[in-house]
């Protein structure tokens, strides 16, 4: 239904816009005007992710950012973020990424520093392996 999708994508603007702070299914929710239930679904089907997951793909989205400036520290840039745990924020921040939140920063960064930063977000966004992506396809012949 469009008003469901209108709703959602109002959720959505909503973490990308307050990504840094406390968010949870049942505000997002609220402002969808859904029941966290309905609402989770429902974002899952319109985006392809949990909204828990899309937030956090946005915090580490940021906070790669912040990592390849080099001033942070790495729990400032995940406080910065909206994380409050950064035994979390890296385990999550490895999964996406693909490294730890230190190797990240540690990496050269100055071949990509002419790159507009919306054409850098696009190409180093995390692209993370969902657990259907991660099945092996039965049909495939060794």
């Amino acid at each position: 239904m469009l008003a469901d999708l209108v709703r959602l994508r109002q959720a959505r603007d909503a973490i990308n816009r307050d990504y840094a702070k406390p968010l949870d299914v049942a505000a997002l929710a609220r402002i969808a005007l859904m029941s966290p239930g309905h609402f989770s679904r429902s974002f899952r089907e319109a985006y392809g992710e949990t909204p828990y997951s899309y937030l956090m793909t946005r915090r580490i989205e940021r906070a790669k950012a912040l990592l390849r400036r080099g001033d942070l520290s790495i729990t400032e840039v995940c406080l910065a973020v909206g994380c409050t745990s950064l035994g979390s924020f890296s385990a999550r921040f490895t999964e996406l990424v693909g490294v730890s939140p230190s190797a990240y920063k540690a990496r050269d960064h100055q071949a990509g520093a002419s790159i507009p930063p919306c054409i850098a977000m696009d190409l180093t966004r995390p692209r993370p392996i969902r657990n259907e992506e991660a099945k092996p396809d039965p049909t495939a012949v060794s």
